[in-house]
């Protein structure tokens, strides 16, 4: 597939990874409940990366960094005359994601796993109602950059509609500016979680500059819901466009590409223990 087509097939158009782990995890649990100890032991060490080790904040530093640099050449006047006519005078806007993007949510996950509970809707909820993630470091910093040059900043989740206000105030409390029901768009249904059709009502409107995610469904359809292989085929396929268009954040706690691990099959922990074992490469 050509750069070409994969853009036209993106729209340039997170999913929040807890609820992509949700629809692939087995039971599909509406209340905590506990399963054999050590089931979520393989978390651990990504939730202790994630809180606990400086490479963790210098790759979010990193890619922040690297936001700014794409958004000042883009603000430069000597690239908008680059650009088709018709682009040259449409507002910029600049899409991310919410968790693990600009909200850190390992507090959650690290309660999950010392207390042996796979993902469950009840305390997600309750989590995202304490209104307590942190920023991502470096993101408070760069999106308020980038409002202040004029660029609108939507914030496209897979959190469901009715944690809106929380995720509002969240936002706010973080310390990121122009937050409101305007530009948080949340999934409206559990059962389509595509962002697809929410990054294709930007794009009507605004010049999309570039979008930042921890999940490659954050930025276009052509990763969705494929195999590892077709994913990784994917992503060489869009090389080019990683680091300028698309801008990736770590995440080994979660995310679609666990999913790909069990194939997208609704399986128990124990089954899913069994097929991340599995998956490993020996020499």
């Amino acid at each position: 597939m050509s750069i070409k087509t994969y853009l036209l097939g993106s729209g340039f158009v997170l999913s929040t990874a807890f609820s992509i782990y949700f629809s692939a995890s087995s039971g599909a649990q509406t209340a905590a409940q506990t399963v054999p100890a050590h089931t979520f032991d393989y978390q651990i060490g990504a939730i202790l990366y994630q809180q606990k080790a400086s490479e963790y904040r210098a790759l979010a530093y990193q890619a922040y960094n690297l936001a700014r640099l794409r958004l000042d050449e883009d603000l430069d006047k000597k690239s908008v005359k680059n650009l088709p006519k018709a682009e040259r005078k449409r507002p910029r806007a600049i899409i991310v994601d919410i968790d693990e993007t600009v909200l850190d949510n390992s507090p959650a996950n690290a309660y999950s796993a010392k207390n042996n509970l796979p993902f469950n809707v009840k305390d997600w909820y309750a989590w995202g109602e304490m209104r307590k993630a942190k920023p991502v470091p470096g993101a408070v910093d760069f999106l308020n950059y980038a409002v202040s040059k004029g660029v609108k900043i939507f914030y496209i989740s897979n959190r469901d509609e009715p944690q809106k206000q929380a995720t509002i105030d969240n936002l706010k409390s973080a310390g990121f500016q122009d937050v409101s029901a305007d530009n948080v768009w949340l999934r409206q249904s559990p059962a389509n979680s595509t962002k697809e059709p929410r990054r294709a009502d930007v794009a009507a409107k605004y010049r999309i500059v570039m979008l930042m995610g921890d999940n490659l469904d954050d930025f276009s359809n052509v990763f969705e819901r494929k195999s590892i292989l077709d994913r990784f085929a994917a992503t060489d396929n869009a090389r080019e466009l990683f680091g300028k268009r698309f801008i990736v954040l770590p995440n080994a706690m979660y995310g679609t590409w666990e999913s790909a691990v069990y194939n997208y099959e609704r399986l128990t922990e124990e089954q899913k223990a069994e097929r991340r074992v599995n998956a490993l490469e020996l020499p």
